[in-house]
C-alpha cells in the first residue's frame, strides 16, 4: 500500500482554475465544462466521475447560486463563481453555498463588487492552505504511526486510523465553516 505522502501528488491540490485560464470572451456551457474537465481531469478518483455537468450548472443557475446568465453564455465572473461552487460543494450543502455566495452575487450584479479581485484572494489563500496542509500531513502521519505502535497495529490499521483521523479533521473544518455561514445573515443586516 502507498503511504499518504505518495498519494498526495495524485490529489492535485494545487490545481485550480486561474484567472488567466479563463478566456476574456463569454463561453458557451460546453466550453465551460471543457475548461473544468481539462483543469481537473487528473484529480478525478475514476474515469466515470464527472467534474461538472450541464445539469449541475443549470441547477446552480436556477437555484440562484450564479449571476443571471445572458444569452446562454458565461462570463469570466460566471466561471470564477462556478469554480468557487465546485470547491464548496465538496463540504457544504447547496443551501449553505447559496447563503455564502449570495452577497457576492448581489453586489456583482449591481457592479459594486470585483469578482476577479475576490477570486484572486481566494486563489492566494488556497495556495497558502496547500502549503500548510503539506506541512501538517507529515505531523499528522507521525501521530497516527505513534498511536498504531501503542496497539501493535499493522499497515491496514494505520490506514484506517489515518482515514478516521482525516475525516474527523475535515468535519471540524466543515462545522467551523457552517457556524460562520450561520452568522452571515446577521452580519449583512448590520
Amino acid at each position: 500500500m502507498k503511504s499518504l505522502n505518495e498519494l498526495i501528488p495524485a490529489m492535485q491540490l494545487e490545481k485550480k482554475i486561474t484567472i488567466e485560464d479563463i478566456p476574456d470572451l463569454d463561453l458557451y456551457m460546453d466550453q465551460v465544462i471543457q475548461l473544468f474537465d481539462k483543469t481537473f481531469q487528473n484529480a478525478k478518483r475514476n474515469d466515470n466521475e464527472k467534474i461538472i455537468t450541464k445539469t449541475m450548472i443549470n441547477n446552480y443557475a436556477k437555484g440562484g447560486l450564479l449571476l443571471p446568465i445572458k444569452n446562454k453564455r458565461y462570463s469570466k465572473e460566471h466561471v470564477m463563481l462556478l469554480s468557487l461552487i465546485f470547491e464548496l460543494k465538496g463540504a457544504l450543502s447547496i443551501n449553505d453555498i447559496k447563503i455564502t455566495l449570495q452577497y457576492v452575487n448581489e453586489k456583482t450584479t449591481s457592479d459594486e463588487f470585483n469578482v476577479s479581485d475576490f477570486y484572486s484572494c481566494y486563489l492566494n489563500l488556497a495556495s497558502a492552505n496547500t502549503a500548510i496542509f503539506m506541512k501538517k500531513i507529515d505531523e499528522h502521519t507521525l501521530e497516527v504511526r505513534q498511536q498504531v505502535e501503542k496497539i501493535e497495529g499493522d499497515e491496514f490499521v494505520q490506514k484506517v486510523l489515518t482515514i478516521l483521523s482525516l475525516v474527523t479533521m475535515s468535519n471540524f473544518y466543515r462545522k467551523a465553516a457552517e457556524k460562520l455561514i450561520d452568522e452571515l445573515p446577521s452580519i449583512r443586516e448590520k
